[in-house]
């Protein structure tokens, strides 16, 4: 199956040295499942030329916020309505997550609470489920249609599934600590407070369920089960 990966972002260049790009990271995390990549750097306005071009999508991570004023922000919202039109299988990871969001009618805002760094626990499909994040924007308002089936006490809209055909989660299930531990050291300082920093940090070894999501994002993929 052959899977395109739509980069809206790329992964500073210690945690590139180390850990490779984002589309990299997803490439690790859903290895060995008969999938088959071609990534798109949307962020640097490389499209597709279509939803035909995959078939299947998934939307990365960024540093950047869906509502900020970029030449690739309007076209990947018209992409992602026309795959959504289409029914082919659409994920989203944090900044893919929030996109998808809007560009199906929801609302994202930098959030009032303030960032979520690090090892953090979701309620997700009725499990409890620890995964990295790295955020400070939220959907606050969903699309219609939309179906929340992740939460947590500071991410009310931590996962949410679309039809049968569109699935979204705000933590990242491809950062192992690796990941974190860059980010931590290249992004974090003065931007997240220093105590968030801190937990994050004393937490990089704990145990996560980035395998358990991984096998629900392939089987998702692949149309074993809807969203």
């Amino acid at each position: 199956m052959h899977i395109g990966i739509l980069q809206t972002g790329h992964a500073p260049d210690p945690i590139q040295a180390e850990n490779g790009d984002y589309d990299d990271m997803f490439h690790r995390l859903l290895d060995g499942h008969g999938l088959r990549f071609t990534t798109w750097n949307v962020v640097d306005m490389d499209f597709p030329s279509g939803p035909q071009a995959a078939d299947g999508w998934l939307i990365t991570g960024s540093r950047h916020g869906a509502y900020e004023d970029h030449p690739w922000i309007s076209p990947l919202e018209d992409l992602i309505r026309a795959i959504h039109a289409g029914g082919q299988p659409l994920l989203g990871i944090c900044f893919g997550h929030q996109i998808i969001a809007q560009a199906l009618g929801g609302q994202v805002e930098k959030f009032a609470g303030g960032w979520s760094v690090g090892r953090q626990v979701y309620e997700i499909e009725g499990q409890p489920t620890a995964l990295n994040a790295w955020h400070q924007d939220q959907v606050v308002d969903l699309p219609p249609g939309a179906r929340v089936i992740g939460s947590s006490g500071f991410c009310a809209n931590a996962a949410l599934a679309i039809g049968d055909h569109v699935l979204t989660y705000q933590p990242h299930p491809e950062f192992d600590a690796g990941v974190v531990k860059g980010l931590i050291e290249s992004r974090g300082p003065g931007i997240v407070p220093d105590d968030l920093l801190s937990i994050a940090t004393a937490q990089l070894d704990a145990p996560l369920d980035r395998d358990r999501i991984a096998r629900r994002m392939v089987d998702f993929l692949k149309g074993k089960v809807p969203a």
